[in-house]
């Protein structure tokens, strides 16, 4: 990525997906697959200690009723109280990577703008349903900080992550609802938002944002990512719009059971403990990373998220030397805006990431 240029718009089919362009599929579960199921996970961004027993205990209860279809209701009212939301307001998915696709392929858009460095899925599951995307790339020089007379003001579809991913960037409220417009739908992913203690800049539950739309995720807290269950918070119209590109019964049993538990007030006074202790781990990290400056690492900062990205040079070789030693990191370059430079990191207990920081020390000092 050139920092020398100013935060700029790729527009058509040079911004898209393809030979020597970034992997959109490229997750960070591909890093502990096959080979890498016995590594020490850094790469994906899901809380380590979970699902906690009382949450497994609860959601195997309702493996008594699974010869009846889904039924929804609770689950949506109890998420729609969370919010202090109508019922109308709140749409179940299986997670919020289904969110992407269903906004994709039911709202009539003309010009979409993706945010990025950002989560790759938004762009992908609108270029999969006939989209040409505009990319609004981030500059590191900034500190990948959102700009927002840098959108195009016709784009009437804009997707950004808050705090970002794989940045870990937490913009302001006040900066990303200025991207409202009339005719324009504000799509706002707060995946890790309940990661961040106070959940600080929120926009979940705001209903005086024309064209808001935000997604929340309950894996990642939750360590809920084989089970796929996330919500939408929007307009009536927006949300009815996108239940009728729903199948049926798209949220399973199990699924709407832990949707209930997790926002009830026990869970949430279990994950506000949590973000405050991965806040800890996160300075911990951070501290640790300051050592490998001589080495060139710089950390994308303030981090505030439940994961950080780093630049290093020689960081594709430094990522292979990892899992040599025992550890999976996230590779950077399959975000647009970012290189082979880049690695993003999990944050972990500190005696994780004691063993990570030492493994670094010996990557770092390897042959280039």
């Amino acid at each position: 990525m050139d920092t020398h240029t100013p935060t700029h718009t790729e527009t058509g089919p040079g911004a898209a997906a393809g030979p020597g362009g970034p992997d959109l599929r490229h997750h960070g579960d591909a890093e502990v697959r096959d080979d890498g199921s016995a590594l020490v996970d850094l790469a994906v961004n899901v809380r380590a200690d979970t699902p906690p027993a009382w949450l497994r205990e609860h959601i195997a209860a309702s493996l008594g009723s699974l010869a009846a279809y889904p039924d929804g209701r609770a689950a949506r009212a109890a998420v729609a109280a969370r919010h202090g939301l109508p019922v109308e307001r709140v749409l179940l998915t299986a997670g919020a990577a289904e969110a992407f696709v269903l906004l994709a392929r039911a709202l009539k858009v003309r010009r979409p703008v993706v945010v990025h460095p950002q989560f790759t899925e938004p762009e992908a599951a609108l270029r999969d349903a006939g989209h040409t995307v505009d990319r609004v790339l981030l500059r590191e020089a900034d500190g990948f900080r959102l700009d927002p007379e840098c959108v195009p003001e016709d784009a009437d579809l804009v997707v950004i992550g808050n705090p970002t991913n794989p940045t870990s960037v937490l913009h302001p409220a006040a900066v990303i609802t200025g991207l409202a417009r009339p005719g324009r739908t504000l799509v706002v992913d707060e995946a890790f938002l309940d990661a961040v203690p106070g959940e600080r800049e929120a926009l979940a539950g705001r209903t005086d944002v024309p064209g808001l739309v935000v997604l929340r995720s309950l894996t990642k807290t939750w360590g809920l990512a084989g089970l796929r269950i996330g919500y939408v918070l929007a307009a009536p119209e927006t949300v009815a719009d996108l239940e009728r590109a729903q199948p049926l019964w798209p949220v399973s049993t199990p699924a709407l059971a832990a949707a209930e538990a997790c926002v009830a007030p026990r869970a949430l006074a279990e994950a506000a403990h949590a973000a405050h202790r991965t806040a800890a781990d996160r300075a911990h990290l951070v501290a640790g990373l300051a050592g490998f400056t001589d080495a060139g690492l710089r950390v994308v900062a303030p981090a505030d998220g439940p994961f950080v990205l780093l630049r290093l040079p020689h960081a594709a070789a430094v990522r292979n030397r990892l899992r040599g030693l025992g550890y999976a990191v996230r590779r950077g370059d399959t975000f647009p805006g970012l290189g082979e430079e880049w690695l993003r990191l999990a944050v972990r207990d500190r005696a994780t990431t004691d063993g990570f920081l030492e493994a670094l020390g010996r990557a770092v000092t390897g042959p280039a």
